[in-house]
């Protein structure tokens, strides 16, 4: 949704410079795509790192882009929200599409994108034995997502948080109901992998990436408060020394009414995920989670137990939870 914030006619003059000039007009086009880094910058638009650097500062001045950084490497992407967002939509959508110097870049894009994929490609083909291996111990994953789907219903809504979003399958999987969505995980070589497939899925909408993913610490949050209305936490908490705290931190991205959906195993006495997988918890009850969820004053509304094929051990549960709603006045 499109915000009606106006600016002062200083202001708009002052992001129509900004914008106005081919190099960074082409740097808005290519972030409206998704993160790039300056190094990706570089071998599509083929300029030196000082000029591509001294445009996204420009660019970043005026709000016409959002900076991130993961470790030593720094991420750009257009702004999509406030009045700099509409404007960069508005600039962006008359500029023709068969340009032939926008069709290069794109072409470039791809080119950054493939690569990505590669990288992505090779880093879960040496872990890939570790993945298979916990998801034969639990229900088969199609069977996992229907249920989340179900529970959550069709009804869409505006903003979804994934925390530990892993290889970005929530992000997926959810896309039909969202507007925008972020993805948070500590991880970078996780953190490449969603990117590769979100490349992949190709997840856009109002002509600017509606999915973004960010480097971050699940108890150290680089999030606004009260931002979304749905917040996930997929097989996450049995990572982690303090998943109470986890979700006390997570019920405050939610709007009021927001909801919280939380899958993980039940308890379990497999104790080489501890040792082999980094798994600090062997599963949690479910009175346990669903009294971490009321004391960060969210009601559950729904768990479902997902028990395994025969020659599987791990039972999949559920929880839906849902914050207080706005007063009425």
């Amino acid at each position: 949704m499109l915000s009606k914030s106006k600016l002062s006619m200083d202001h708009a003059v002052s992001l129509l410079k900004a914008a106005g000039e081919t190099t960074r007009l082409r740097l808005l086009a290519l972030l409206s795509h998704g993160d790039l880094t300056v190094s990706d910058l570089i071998d599509i638009l083929g300029q030196s790192q000082p000029r591509i650097s001294r445009h996204l500062k420009l660019l970043s001045e005026a709000g016409l882009l959002e900076r991130y950084q993961e470790g030593a490497w720094a991420y750009f992407r257009a702004s999509e929200e406030g009045a700099q967002a509409e404007l960069v939509r508005a600039l962006l959508a008359h500029v023709s599409e068969s340009d032939p110097q926008l069709l290069r870049d794109l072409e470039r894009l791809e080119a950054v994108r493939a690569r990505r994929a590669a990288e992505a490609a090779h880093y879960f083909a040496a872990n890939a034995a570790d993945w298979d291996e916990i998801r034969s111990l639990h229900a088969d994953d199609k069977a996992v997502e229907a249920a989340i789907v179900d529970l959550l219903g069709s009804q869409p809504f505006e903003a979804l948080l994934d925390l530990g979003t892993g290889t970005g399958r929530m992000l997926e999987l959810l896309s039909p109901l969202y507007g925008r969505a972020v993805g948070v995980d500590q991880s970078r070589e996780m953190l490449a992998i969603a990117r590769a497939n979100l490349d992949k899925a190709d997840l856009k909408g109002g002509g600017l990436s509606r999915v973004q993913v960010r480097q971050g610490d699940l108890l150290s949050l680089p999030i606004r408060e009260e931002a979304y209305d749905l917040v996930t936490l997929h097989q996450v908490l049995h990572y982690l020394e303090d998943p109470a705290r986890a979700i006390r931190i997570a019920a405050r991205t939610l709007k009021p009414g927001g909801r919280m959906l939380i899958v993980d195993f039940a308890p379990h006495d497999l104790d080489h995920l501890r040792d082999k997988h980094a798994h600090l918890r062997l599963g949690f009850a479910s009175e346990q989670v669903s009294g971490w969820l009321e004391a960060a004053s969210m009601e559950v509304t729904a768990t479902r137990k997902l028990r395994p094929e025969a020659g599987k051990s791990l039972i999949v549960t559920i929880w839906l939870a849902a914050s207080p709603a706005a007063s009425q006045c």
